[in-house]
């Protein structure tokens, strides 16, 4: 949470963070060297943390092989019963807060004139942007999803099941988890000062869609690899070799064996990658031009703007379409759920 940015940006009032503080320095005064300088402070803590997580993951040992079937816990009605109550509790809490939203969005001026309206939602009178945050973010959502999966996906089957280049399988895992320790505004100034240069040949894709694309699948890169990582090496080390004996062609392997029994974990990293898509601020706050405006910066500005119930209603609109997608995704996973899991069940 040091490194988060929308919540303090829109309740955080007077009281200032480093992750704000580098906002006000790059778009509200044009100090972009003081600007990287803060994100080198709020850089530090990130990769401690970071350093930390992974000397504690050392020291972890798997104890997973072919024999392994998953645990499953007998019933027990105080224990179940307590945990029950616990998870409704703050479930509870979560849909005050979601439902809080909701109202807010459909109050005429709060909190002066309570009256219900829809009016917060004709954005088009709203703002000069009208819709077109909202229709960007799914967009850029949707191709990142789809771009992020089949990248991620690869590159840790690559890394995983490789049989050769072993130096620079090594050096690509390491590269894959760097992301994680960098926070979203250090990675969107990185971007502008490295794209925003006349004399990089790449320059052309700043202030594109394609652009605010690549950033997000890197900044939401390494959880996504780990994931599919995580699901790579749960398959048996004994079909690798029987597909070498066999003398089976990797890509075969890839398309009948390892995507299908891998498939659950690809359609979390598409679901992952597509809501946080929708709801990132952080690395985009400074990427994105007219025609590229994300839904979740639109909601910043109106708040800005005093037009706290139409910022109310985009992110109602977020939140529908980050909910309808879950059950896009719940439903996609359930019909393949029995042609390609079969195999966990023993």
């Amino acid at each position: 949470m040091v490194c988060d940015f929308g919540v303090p940006k829109v309740i955080g009032g007077s009281y200032n963070v480093l992750a704000t503080d580098i906002f006000k320095q790059v778009v509200g005064q044009q100090n972009f060297s003081m600007g990287a300088v803060t994100s080198i402070l709020l850089l530090l803590p990130a990769v401690l943390a970071f350093a930390v997580d992974r000397w504690v993951q050392k020291k972890q040992k798997s104890m997973l092989d072919s024999r392994s079937v998953p645990y499953q816990p007998s019933p027990n009605k105080l224990r179940d019963s307590v945990c029950f109550v616990y998870c409704l509790i703050i479930s509870l809490a979560v849909l005050a807060v979601l439902g809080m939203a909701v109202y807010g969005s459909l109050v005429t001026f709060w909190p002066w004139n309570k009256a219900l309206t829809l009016n917060n939602y004709n954005f088009a009178e709203m703002s000069t942007y009208g819709w077109s945050p909202y229709f960007n973010s799914l967009k850029l959502a949707t191709w990142t999803a789809i771009i992020g999966s089949v990248v991620i996906f690869v590159g840790a089957y690559c890394i995983e099941k490789g049989r050769a280049f072993v130096p620079v399988r090594q050096a690509l895992q390491m590269m894959s988890v760097i992301p994680m320790a960098v926070p979203g505004l250090v990675l969107g100034l990185g971007y502008i000062f490295y794209f925003n240069d006349a004399n990089n040949p790449l320059g052309v894709m700043y202030g594109t869609m394609a652009f605010l694309v690549v950033n997000t699948i890197v900044h939401y890169y390494t959880v996504g690899h780990m994931t599919a990582l995580t699901a790579l090496k749960q398959l048996p080390t004994e079909i690798e070799a029987t597909a070498a004996s066999v003398k089976l062609p990797q890509y075969k392997l890839f398309f009948k064996v390892s995507l299908p029994c891998c498939l659950p974990a690809v359609l979390d990293i598409a679901i992952y990658l597509f809501i946080n898509a929708l709801t990132t601020t952080s690395a985009v706050v400074f990427l994105y031009s007219t025609n590229t405006i994300p839904a979740s910066v639109a909601v910043l500005n109106m708040d800005d703007a005093g037009q706290t119930g139409s910022a109310a209603a985009m992110a109602v609109m977020i939140m529908l379409s980050a909910a309808v997608a879950k059950l896009t995704h719940m439903f996609v996973g359930k019909l393949f759920e029995g042609r390609t899991q079969a195999w966990r069940k023993r």
